[in-house]
């Protein structure tokens, strides 16, 4: 299974990607993880990446790469992956698709999009910001992400809706709600694509 998780900051991406990886016995690549990692090791790619995840910008899609492109190679081999927060742009979309396209069992099977209106999206970030010391969630910051969001990320949904892989949620539920009808609405497009 080959999953990506599209949705702004704060919907429970990670949430649900985690839960996710854990059902379908598959890994979940998070970019932002990825990157704190390399921020916090100090690594070369850390550097270069620390002042777009501060300001709350995208990460340029060469270090992206650099980051992701071994491990989306290894999950894939290893039974499927859920990627979540990359691609980001309809650039990047059509990028994957491409070179998804050259390499056997690495193309995307659904991309699973939770819904979430702004006032919540904002309460769960500045929630997020205050339990777990994020120091990327300030009231600044999550105004900023949410307009590139908005900007960059959402109009790469007609890409792959036009593909016939998005699977649109409400993201305003439960936790178990939402994984839930995720789940419900990936085993269907399974079954539909068997």
């Amino acid at each position: 299974m080959r999953l990506l998780m599209v949705a702004p900051p704060g919907a429970g991406k990670g949430t649900q990607a985690t839960r996710l990886a854990r059902h379908y016995s598959i890994a979940h690549l998070s970019s932002g993880d990825l990157f704190r990692r390399e921020v916090a090791a100090g690594s070369d790619i850390g550097r270069q990446a620390a002042g777009y995840l501060e300001r709350g910008d995208l990460v340029p899609d060469r270090l992206v790469l650099d980051v992701l492109a071994p491990h989306v190679l290894a999950a894939a081999a290893e039974g499927g992956y859920v990627l979540d927060g990359y691609p980001r742009t309809l650039a990047q979309a059509q990028e994957a698709y491409e070179v998804a396209g050259r390499i056997s069992g690495v193309e995307l099977q659904a991309v699973v999009h939770l819904e979430v209106g702004r006032d919540e999206l904002r309460r769960r970030l500045l929630a997020r910001a205050r339990a777990d010391g994020r120091v990327d969630d300030t009231e600044s910051v999550i105004g900023h992400r949410l307009d590139v969001y908005e900007r960059e990320t959402a109009p790469m949904l007609e890409f792959y809706a036009a593909r016939g892989l998005v699977v649109d949620m409400d993201g305003e539920q439960t936790v178990e709600e939402v994984f839930q009808a995720i789940v419900g609405a990936v085993d269907a497009l399974r079954a539909g694509l068997s």
